[in-house]
């Protein structure tokens, strides 16, 4: 009962912003032929149409809701749907605004005249103006979401740094890390594309490489299909990796607490199908002639939201202290702030991902900016306190929403060196 009421308050809620939209519409259609009319009208409310069939669908259960297909089609739909007509909506509200002041104006003043014309090369009321300049702008966000899950989503991209640590043993000076985060395999729906990433990160002949966790959305079963892919990843000196957030299954409901306890154990076992070194609050000791560096690797740990602590700092530390080098695979970037730079000052990298950059943001010309910085101060790329150095991978999958805005997926190459 309660999931009905649910269901039928977000249907509700939807149908009446897409009615109030609608209003502009026809204003700003009035003046149009009949067919261009119908044409935009039925334009306007495909979608929404669609949208209202699968949602009824998933409902209803003749749709999975687990299925990745119906996922992806009902996500991209909403997104694509209301994300430009809530730009909309806003414009057709500041009309109303004004519309209702010059209504209150008018009565006070006694003067009922019709909306002021604004001149710009012909005569146009204000309401126009500022609803064409509402369509206008509202077909940025639509252009923008359409590419983003036709190309952006798997639009793979390498990003290179160079690192320098005065202390690193000489045999690993030009030692070339690749990193790889948050895979989310449940949400794939290109297995040649997402080849081609691993294809790409394989022609960066990486050292080693680093995964930092979100091999699943919630179910290990997830990855099966993608096991041909990821096991294709190699390196020299190996592959380490670690638990995300979304690796524990903590989003699903399972029938009992050894079910959710044996799909992490079987996604365990998908790390090492992969030829994958899981760390679970572990370190390795990488050697290279006679040389060796430390590595650590902690499930995950977080400072922000309700994201989990599992990890255990102190039990990976353990036995690697005397290491001149130690490189840390932690899910959460906030952990670094929260606990690595407090107690572990000699911890020098973290490598980490979970941000996504939120999907969504612009890097151009020096600017850097994502809706997640207001939540995490460390989102995505290298950061510097005092001698310690955090990378945040800005994540190879996706999650929610089926595509990339201004925030490609990423494939990391790390370059130390001793000077």
């Amino acid at each position: 009962m309660h999931r009905l009421v649910g269901f039928l308050v977000v249907i509700s809620i939807l149908f009446a912003l897409d009615f109030y939209g609608f209003q502009g519409v026809k204003y700003l259609t009035r003046n149009t032929s009949s067919v261009t009319t119908k044409v935009i009208y039925v334009g306007y409310w495909s979608l929404t149409a669609f949208v209202l069939v699968i949602t009824i669908g998933l409902f209803a259960g003749i749709f999975s809701r687990s299925n990745v297909f119906w996922r992806n089609i009902y996500m991209s739909a909403i997104v694509v749907n209301y994300f430009p007509k809530l730009v909309f909506f806003s414009f057709v509200f500041v009309d109303d605004i004004v519309r209702g002041i010059q209504w209150i104006a008018g009565r006070l003043s006694g003067n009922d005249s019709s909306q002021e014309v604004l001149k710009s090369g012909k005569d146009i009321t204000r309401s126009e103006f500022i609803l064409k300049t509402g369509a206008a702008v509202a077909a940025i966000p639509f252009t923008a979401t359409a590419f983003g899950i036709i190309s952006g989503a798997h639009d793979y991209r390498v990003r290179n740094q160079r690192i320098v640590l005065p202390h690193l043993p000489k045999a690993f000076d030009g030692i070339r890390i690749a990193q790889l985060s948050d895979i989310h395999s449940g949400s794939f729906f290109n297995k040649v594309a997402v080849k081609g990433g691993i294809e790409l990160l394989n022609k960066q002949k990486p050292d080693v490489v680093f995964f930092t966790g979100d091999l699943v959305n919630d179910r290990a079963s997830e990855v099966d299909d993608y096991v041909p892919i990821f096991k294709d990843v190699k390196a020299d000196l190996g592959v380490y990796s670690v638990f995300g957030n979304h690796d524990y299954g903590d989003y699903v409901s399972w029938k009992s607490p050894q079910a959710k306890q044996q799909n992490l154990l079987r996604l365990a076992d998908a790390h090492q199908a992969l030829g994958w070194d899981l760390l679970v609050d572990e370190n390795r000791k990488l050697e290279v002639d006679g040389a060796s560096i430390g590595i650590l690797g902690i499930q995950n740990w977080g400072a922000k939201g309700n994201f989990p602590k599992y990890g255990n700092m102190s039990k990976a530390y353990q036995g690697i202290e005397d290491q001149t080098v130690k490189l840390l695979l932690s899910h959460d970037p906030s952990h670094w702030d929260a606990e690595v730079r407090k107690e572990y000052k000699d911890v020098d990298i973290m490598f980490a991902g979970h941000t996504h950059g939120m999907q969504f943001g612009v890097e151009i010309a020096g600017l850097k900016w994502s809706p997640v910085q207001y939540m995490y101060k460390q989102w995505a790329g290298l950061y510097q306190e005092d001698n310690q150095y955090l990378y945040v991978n800005r994540g190879y999958g996706y999650i929610g929403f089926p595509g990339r805005i201004g925030m490609p997926p990423e494939i990391t190459m790390v370059e130390l060196v001793r000077a």
